[in-house]
């Protein structure tokens, strides 16, 4: 049985809840975009990342993309994923909100 809960580890000992939470990762201000299809069995998602949002609004964000492309997609760890190769219009939707956008990788 597994508790979410976690408030002592042998290793470190006593766990603060408090610092458990996480805060968006600071951006250097250029959004990236890349297709990715490591570990995916061959599928590619387009990854985005450095948007420096937090957790509600990248949600957002995530779900209009989502409905521009008309696939799924899903928020994990501070990065967007949307399924295919979509890198062109995400990067056009992306700079029309005023995001510096950067196509990375091939």
């Amino acid at each position: 049985m597994s508790n979410s809960n976690l408030v002592y580890s042998t290793e470190t000992g006593r766990i603060n809840q408090a610092s458990q939470k996480q805060s968006a990762p600071k951006s250097d201000g250029i959004v990236r975009i890349r297709r990715e299809t490591k570990g995916r069995k061959g599928k590619g998602v387009t990854i985005v990342d450095g948007l420096g949002l937090e957790a509600p609004e990248l949600k957002k964000l995530c779900t209009s993309l989502k409905k521009i492309c008309g696939t799924g997609g899903a928020v994990k760890d501070y990065v967007i994923e949307i399924q295919g190769d979509n890198r062109e219009k995400i990067k056009a939707v992306l700079e029309k909100q005023g995001f510096t956008v950067k196509l990375a990788g091939g």
